[in-house]
């Protein structure tokens, strides 16, 4: 079998599959702009009747909000095929001590999150600091989150992510926000988000496929391949975001297919 004739083979398989966890940033948009094929991929999934979530570890945004991005850009998704970092971070953090209080750095999607939890804002004697990706992250923030941790509150983060795609390029990511605390109070961050196990066991209820029926497809061989892999999922790796053929060879793992991006999926 030739590698054409393999990738055809794989394609077929992965396109069987009766469920899809995919991520967002780097595989369906850019930004504020859509990436190419991810239309006809949506369809698709509509056409074929496929379970489908949007398994994000962006935490800025709630899923109505994200609903209501994919719908400016032309996508009509209902509002749950979408679960964040944010939601999974709110989950665990009441599931380990319901009732507690923390200091965040982050968007409204993360606070709004950790409120429907029943967790309170507090930036004087917090149970936790919880760290997402904000663009109001300054030095201030720093110092707080230091003294907090130092005083005795345990640092939560999103996700692991160093960096992601957006318009300008590739731009800091929740772990380099994270990475000044944890270097300033010599603690290390629990970070909730792909590829945590906690979160893909929730996106696969959510799915409510058996992981051998399910494909994971995302852009970062150390968030969403390993995440997929390591839940027993097909994985697809699109080159639409992070990942090079390049820096690939960098890890000792592969996905199951490697993809231009989204669009080579449906039948054409």
């Amino acid at each position: 079998m030739d590698s054409n004739e393999k990738y055809e083979l794989l394609l077929t398989q992965l396109r069987a599959k009766e469920g899809f966890i995919c991520d967002m940033d780097g595989v369906i948009y850019h930004g504020n702009n859509l990436l190419p094929g991810v239309r006809e991929f949506v369809n698709w999934l509509y056409e074929e009747k496929k379970s489908f979530l949007f398994l994000t570890n962006a935490s800025e945004r709630s899923p109505k909000e994200l609903q209501q991005k994919l719908l400016r850009l032309g996508l009509e998704v209902d509002e749950s095929h979408f679960y964040t970092s944010a939601l999974a971070t709110a989950k665990f953090i009441h599931s380990q001590a319901p009732g507690c209080s923390a200091y965040v750095i982050g968007g409204p999607g993360l606070v709004n999150a950790l409120y429907d939890a029943g967790i309170t804002m507090n930036d004087v004697n917090p149970d936790y600091v919880v760290v997402g990706e904000t663009n109001s992250y300054n030095y201030n923030m720093i110092l707080k989150a230091v003294s907090l941790i130092n005083q005795g509150a345990r640092l939560i983060a999103t996700n692991s992510d160093l960096t992601g795609p957006s318009d300008f390029g590739i731009i800091p990511a929740c772990r380099a926000l994270v990475a000044p605390i944890e270097l300033a109070t010599g603690k290390k961050a629990y970070f909730v988000g792909k590829p945590n196990p906690l979160m893909m066991r929730t996106g696969l209820r959510l799915l409510d496929v058996h992981s051998e029926d399910a494909a994971m497809i995302g852009d970062r061989m150390d968030t969403d391949i390993v995440a997929g892999m390591e839940s027993g999922l097909m994985t697809a790796l699109v080159l639409s975001g992070v990942s090079t053929l390049e820096n690939i060879k960098e890890f000792s793992y592969r996905p199951s297919i490697i993809l231009n991006g989204v669009g080579d999926i449906p039948n054409k």
